[in-house]
């Protein structure tokens, strides 16, 4: 970067700057020195607590640490308390009752699935339905050389879910794994609340 010389109009109008600025408050403008750095005090040593009644070579004390496998959607769906009519709740469980609707959630992204669902739910509802039928689909098996193991089936995992939260919270008494006839672990029973 080269520097210029100022012609003296520009000099002059330079100079009237200077004398109009103020020095900032705490500043001396006669003397710009830099304030010293502040030097960090040395950092302390802490003291590791050693227990008292150990020695050189000693083993650690065994943790008793269980830990629990995380539960799978069927398991927590299993669970889950009945809401509705414990002898509907049987004949839906072992594939009696038939649903009056049924959406298929195969290949859509998990923002189209959950507005089809949300959609498909409330007008069931509205039309009256009782039992409707989400099919989300197992999720792709897991790859065997896959070197970094991932959890498949993003649907099958949020569908529960979604049937919880609102707006469909209102709208579901019951969410269920399907009978093997009506898709088994791929899909859902959802037992819906009458309309008032």
């Amino acid at each position: 970067m080269t520097r210029r010389r100022l012609r003296p109009d520009e000099l002059e109008l330079w100079k009237g700057v200077a004398r109009s600025a103020k020095p900032r408050p705490g500043k001396n403008p006669d003397h710009p020195t830099p304030a010293p750095a502040a030097r960090k005090p040395p950092p302390k040593q802490t003291q590791i607590a050693i227990p008292s009644d150990f020695s050189v070579g000693a083993r650690a004390p065994l943790r008793s640490e269980v830990r629990l496998p995380v539960r799978t959607t069927s398991e927590r769906l299993a669970d889950a308390p009945v809401t509705m009519d414990a002898k509907a709740f049987g004949r839906l469980k072992r594939g009696k009752l038939v649903p009056e609707a049924r959406i298929d959630l195969h290949g859509l992204t998990l923002d189209a699935a959950h507005s089809a669902l949300i959609q498909f739910v409330l007008s069931a509802q509205s039309r009256g339905l009782r039992l409707v039928l989400v099919i989300t689909g197992k999720g792709n098996r897991e790859d065997p050389f896959d070197p970094v193991p991932q959890r498949r089936g993003a649907l099958k995992r949020q569908a529960p879910l979604w049937l919880q939260q609102m707006p469909l919270a209102g709208a579901v008494l019951q969410v269920s794994e399907a009978h093997v006839r009506h898709g088994g672990s791929g899909a859902y029973y959802v037992y819906l609340r009458k309309r008032r």
